[in-house]
C-alpha cells in the first residue's frame, strides 16, 4: 500500500498524539499514589505504545492486522483504595491525573474518528476505527477507577 502525501500526514499526527499520551502514562505512572492506578497507566502505556507501532507499520506501507479489543473498559474492575469519604492529598492528586487522562483519550478518540474519513483502504480504516474504539475503552477504565474510589 502506497500511502498519499495527505495521509501520511495524517497517520504522523496520530503517532504524535499516541506519543504523547505514552509519555503522559510513564509520567503519571510515576507520580500515582494508588498502586492500583499505578498498574492502569502502565497497562495504558503499552496499549498506546501498540498504537504508535501499528501506525509506524502503515508508514512503511503494512497495515497490520486489526483485532479490536472492545471489551476491555466493560471488563474492568478496578478495586477500591479511597472510599468516597475521604479527601486525602493522595487521592486528590490520583483523582487529578485520572481525570486530565479521560480528556487526553477523549480527544485522542476524537482525532481518529474524524481523520478515518482520509483513507480510502478499507482494512486501515478498520485498524483506525480499531484504535478509536481501544480509546474510548481506556477513557472507560479511567473513569470505572474514579468510581470504585469515590472521585466521580
Amino acid at each position: 500500500m502506497v500511502l498519499t502525501e495527505k495521509e501520511t500526514n495524517v497517520i504522523k499526527d496520530l503517532q504524535t498524539q499516541e506519543q504523547s499520551c505514552i509519555k503522559k502514562y510513564q509520567s503519571y505512572g510515576k507520580q500515582a499514589k494508588d498502586e492500583e492506578l499505578r498498574n492502569l497507566f502502565a497497562r495504558l502505556e503499552k496499549e498506546e505504545q501498540k498504537h504508535f507501532d501499528s501506525l509506524g507499520q502503515v508508514l512503511t506501507g503494512k497495515v497490520p492486522c486489526s483485532d479490536c479489543n472492545d471489551s476491555d473498559g466493560k471488563d474492568y474492575k478496578p478495586k477500591a483504595t479511597y472510599d468516597s469519604l475521604s479527601n486525602s492529598e493522595d487521592k486528590q492528586t490520583d483523582c487529578f491525573l485520572a481525570t486530565d487522562c479521560i480528556g487526553t483519550e477523549k480527544l485522542v478518540s476524537s482525532e481518529y474518528n474524524s481523520n478515518v474519513f482520509n483513507f480510502g483502504d478499507s482494512d486501515l480504516r478498520k485498524l483506525l476505527a480499531d484504535i478509536q474504539i481501544e480509546e474510548q475503552n481506556h477513557a472507560e477504565m479511567l473513569y470505572k477507577y474514579k468510581q470504585a474510589n469515590g472521585m466521580s
